[in-house]
């Protein structure tokens, strides 16, 4: 390991619903949970207002919603995280050409390899002037950890949450690891922790004294030897700056199970095209299409059909998955099905019943658009997703409320004003219509004296210049508070200020 903690994990806090709090005035320091708003979706993320209430992603919405009913429950807007995402990344590769994604909103940085940070105080001041940055560039906040590895350093930033720095000093690891639970270590879930629990290990500390040999005996060779490596806090792993994607595939779960069998196959020859349309956009192609069907009674099944060579033809996808549906029972109904492409590869083999095969599937789409159930399906409403950003011809820019029985609740307002006032009409309005995400700061000449760095808490409108790459993070930057080196203990951490009510 390192002799300097010159590893930064950046996380940003609660990131969808602090975009979607900096992006709306009125919903500043209210409880906002972002997720599917369906009878069985679940919760994206939460406010750091919402959580007061113990709303958690993943959680199921309609337990969301018992937990904090009068919390804003929007629809996520991923062409605005994800534009807000390469604005943070852009300011970690402006530190060191070794930056490891792990999602949108969460990196790895290698401050060594480019000399950013050489030692303790240098990683220190790098870390604050990258908080600052953040803040001027997007008008979010994010947390970060430095440590001498990979593992420690996301412990860290954890830690530091909300918007704080936490540091851990080299030497200092074993004795920090020791009473946390042993959930905190990388690859321990509900059941390895259960598993651990019911022999006698809840801390790091205890993981560390039932010894190796004992660890492999109850969890297995890799899993023993990896997670008693931890315990001892050695992580070896570099920062890797490319990592290679193992499939593809994307998946709808349904608010009402699908018993039409015609129904079932049209949904997964859509899936089918939108797997592909990822594939092409990631530039691969893959060997293996599978299927996945969740049914009625939450039983999965997952069906793979491995090809002659990699494709990205749709036709070809289509196909396989049709074949892999008409080997799955689905009576009774379909609550979830997913389409996805393994064994990647960056170019494509013919294959000769391509042509076939996409000309076989245009005529099963026509046959289809042919039977009289699809004829006879009414016109389908507008939809307004909540959350979702309209123009009107007359109020301008504003983000949907709500809608229903032929009505939609517009607030006007955009993220450098005022909280705006709320206007209801038809669904059908000629005059409203869906719009682009508005930046959540407002770029301004550089000229410009640029907006001080506030306090914690959720962003309030700010007016930055535009990143300029390296050159922006250069001078020394004034921060709300002194970072603290790693917390004292779990109950007492240092480094964010502790959420507020709404």
């Amino acid at each position: 390991m390192r002799k300097a903690p010159t590893i930064l994990h950046l996380d940003m806090d609660a990131f969808y619903a602090s975009a979607e709090q900096a992006s709306k005035p009125s919903l500043r320091g209210k409880a906002v949970v972002v997720g599917g708003l369906g009878p069985r979706g679940v919760v994206a993320t939460a406010s750091y207002e919402a959580r007061v209430f113990g709303v958690r992603s993943a959680m199921p919405m309609a337990q969301a919603r018992r937990l904090a009913p009068n919390a804003a429950y929007l629809v996520p807007r991923f062409a605005l995280y994800k534009s807000v995402s390469e604005q943070v990344m852009g300011l970690l590769h402006a530190l060191s050409p070794l930056v490891e994604p792990l999602s949108l909103d969460e990196a790895f940085v290698d401050l060594e390899a480019a000399g950013a940070a050489w030692d303790r105080d240098s990683a220190r001041r790098v870390g604050e002037r990258l908080r600052t940055e953040i803040r001027a560039v997007t008008g979010l906040t994010g947390s970060v950890g430095l440590a001498a590895s990979k593992m420690l350093a996301k412990i860290a930033s954890e830690e530091a949450k909300p918007d704080g720095l936490v540091m851990v000093e080299p030497g200092t690891e074993r004795a920090l690891l020791g009473p946390m639970p042993v959930r905190t270590l990388p690859g321990v879930g509900p059941a390895t922790g259960d598993h651990l629990r019911r022999a006698g290990i809840t801390t790091v500390d205890e993981l560390a004294e039932a010894g190796e040999d004992e660890l492999v005996r109850l969890l297995g060779k890799a899993h023993g030897h990896g997670l008693y490596a931890m315990a001892l806090a050695l992580d070896d792993r570099p920062v890797v700056a490319e990592r290679e994607a193992k499939s593809v595939s994307v998946e709808d779960t349904y608010d009402v199970d699908i018993h039409d069998r015609v129904r079932v196959g049209t949904e997964v020859r859509r899936l089918a095209d939108r797997c592909v349309g990822r594939l092409r956009a990631a530039g691969v192609s893959g060997r293996t299409i599978v299927l996945k069907v969740r049914r009625y009674d939450f039983s999965t099944l997952t069906r793979s059909e491995t090809l002659r060579g990699p494709t990205d033809d749709p036709g070809v996808v289509r196909e396989a998955a049709a074949r892999l549906l008409e080997a799955v029972d689905t009576t009774g109904g379909v609550r979830l099905l997913g389409v996805g492409v393994t064994g990647l590869a960056d170019y494509t083999q013919e294959d000769l019943f391509a042509q076939a095969a996409g000309e076989r599937a245009e005529l099963e789409a026509e046959e289809v658009a042919e039977t009289p159930l699809a004829r006879e399906e009414p016109a389908q409403e507008r939809r307004w997703p909540s959350g979702h950003d309209v123009r009107h011809a007359v109020f301008g820019h504003g983000w949907v409320q709500g809608s229903g029985l032929g009505r939609v609740t517009v607030r006007f307002e955009t993220p450098d004003s005022e909280p705006g006032r709320v206007r209801t009409f038809r669904t059908d309005d000629p005059e409203l219509e869906p719009a682009e995400p508005l930046p959540l700061v407002r770029v301004v000449p550089s000229s410009d004296p640029p907006a001080p760095s506030g306090p914690s808490g959720p962003p309030g409108p700010l007016t930055a210049s535009a990143h300029r790459g390296r050159g922006a993070v250069d001078g020394e930057a004034q921060v709300s508070s002194e970072p603290a080196i790693f917390p004292k203990s779990r109950s007492g951490k240092e480094g964010g200020a502790a959420p507020s009510s709404p």
